[in-house]
């Protein structure tokens, strides 16, 4: 997490950028350096060339040890500085200095005037050739002291470099981190704004500039959002009060009637199913409203560390009684000992509808299980059916709302649709997620994991 925070990038890329330029640098100046010791050298060659230019240009018929005697009476320091050759316009070498024992300097009269070449037991050397008269003259220099200067400039610069980049991740690091300031103390403030704390927004910095453009943004969309939960509050309100009173009424007055038709079977029978609609409907009713309330973050939640395994014992005494009813059987398969955070009513709440809901599906006689696993990473609640089971195109859609399914084959739908959507809502309400697959031990029947991180 830390590695990929724009703090980081930022500096690695700043780093980068440093110690990219300081090797384009360090390069450009090796090139450079090498290029100017190479051209010293032509330089020092030419002026050792003009000097025994003067001293050959007006003897044209000289020999071989005459331009030697000459060279070593009037240049014999310079000789023993420079490898220097002498041949005519025939290309016949009169004369070779002493140091270049058996070695030949190579014929540049149709090349150009600077060569480097490779010489026996003595390496690279740079040749220079100059014209006196009908003389030739070669001077040369090794180059190993050219490249010895640049290895001592590449060791230099590999130490240079590392440093530029060590030093560019700190540099880089606080530049960022000044830099983004104003940008983590939008963030602050961006998650202190929630459902019970829509009115704070963030402070604007001064000036024009793309931050205070961005902070401005965000604060007419708190803005929007602030306007959006107040309406969602008012419909709750509204709608807790516009259909629940009606609904209230009705049942009231339909509870009246029962004496009245009391002799009269088919009537009876029909405000029996009134009432039942009317309890159905004040179920969707409220099963709408809690859904709203989790999903617009309204729903105040009393989080407590709860032990586990001792909070389970209750609700499988309960959901065994449930099940008995239903001519089915309910175990509590696993019961880890450990506790967590949650909110007791609405995670009894998760699991019953759960239960229920795999009631619905199980034949008579059939066993529902319920596992309490913990995890590493937090808490495992799984309800395992001996029902039919679902297609798997029909698995993702169960958590959405009015998605009913036959409760076993040929058999009627039951319930509203909405059970397993608030087990959704129920679920990311505690930050966790829930999934449903088919059995895959080779029975038939669903498996509804619910995980709960810590």
């Amino acid at each position: 997490m830390i590695r990929n925070s724009l703090t980081w990038r930022l500096a690695w890329q700043f780093a980068a950028l440093l110690t990219l330029s300081t090797v384009v640098v360090l390069a450009t100046g090796g090139w450079l350096l090498h290029h100017q010791a190479v051209a010293g050298l032509e330089l020092m060659h030419q002026v050792e060339g003009e000097e025994l230019g003067e001293l050959l240009e007006a003897e044209t018929g000289l020999t071989g040890p005459e331009i030697g005697r000459k060279i070593s009476e009037d240049a014999d320091s310079d000789s023993a500085l420079y490898f220097i050759q002498v041949h005519n316009e025939a290309g016949e070498v009169l004369f070779r200095s002493a140091n270049l024992g058996d070695a030949m300097l190579p014929d540049l009269s149709r090349a150009e005037p600077h060569w480097t070449t490779e010489l026996p037991r003595v390496g690279e050397v740079r040749v220079s050739e100059f014209y006196a008269g009908p003389w030739h003259i070669q001077v040369a220099s090794p180059l190993e002291p050219v490249n010895r200067l640049l290895e001592d400039y590449a060791q230099v610069s590999l130490v240079l470099v590392a440093g530029v980049a060590l030093a560019g991740m700190g540099l880089g690091y606080g530049f960022s981190r000044i830099t983004l300031r104003p940008v983590r103390a939008i963030e602050e403030t961006a998650r202190r704004i929630g459902a019970d704390n829509l009115r704070e927004r963030i402070a604007v910095p001064a000036g024009k500039d793309e931050l205070a453009g961005l902070s401005t943004l965000l604060n007419e969309m708190f803005d929007r959002l602030e306007a959006s939960f107040e309406q969602v509050r008012r419909f709750t309100a509204d709608a807790s009060h516009e259909l629940k009173t009606p609904l209230a009424l009705i049942r009231l007055n339909a509870d009246r009637l029962r004496a009245r038709v009391v002799n009269d079977a088919e009537a009876a029978e029909g405000l029996e199913d009134l009432l039942e609609e009317i309890g159905r409907m004040n179920r969707i009713i409220e099963s709408l409203l809690f859904i709203a309330k989790a999903e617009s973050g309204t729903l105040a939640l009393e989080m407590k560390e709860q032990a586990v395994a001792e909070w389970l014992g209750p609700f499988a005494e309960d959901a065994r009684v449930l099940a008995e009813d239903r001519g089915a059987r309910f175990e509590l398969a696993r019961n880890d000992a450990g506790a967590m955070r949650l909110e007791p009513a609405l995670m009894r709440q998760l699991l019953l509808n759960l239960v229920g809901n795999a009631l619905n599906v199980s034949a008579a006689g059939g066993v529902v299980a319920l596992e309490s696993v913990h995890t590493e990473r937090g808490w495992w609640f799984i309800v395992t059916d001996e029902g039919p089971g679902l297609a798997e195109e029909n698995l993702g859609r169960i958590f959405e709302r009015f998605v009913r399914f036959e409760a076993q084959a040929g058999g009627e739908m039951r319930g509203t649709g909405l059970g397993l959507a608030i087990c959704r809502s129920i679920v990311e309400l505690h930050g966790g997620t829930i999934r449903a697959e088919n059995r895959k031990d080779g029975r038939s029947g669903l498996r509804v994991t619910v995980e709960l991180r810590r």
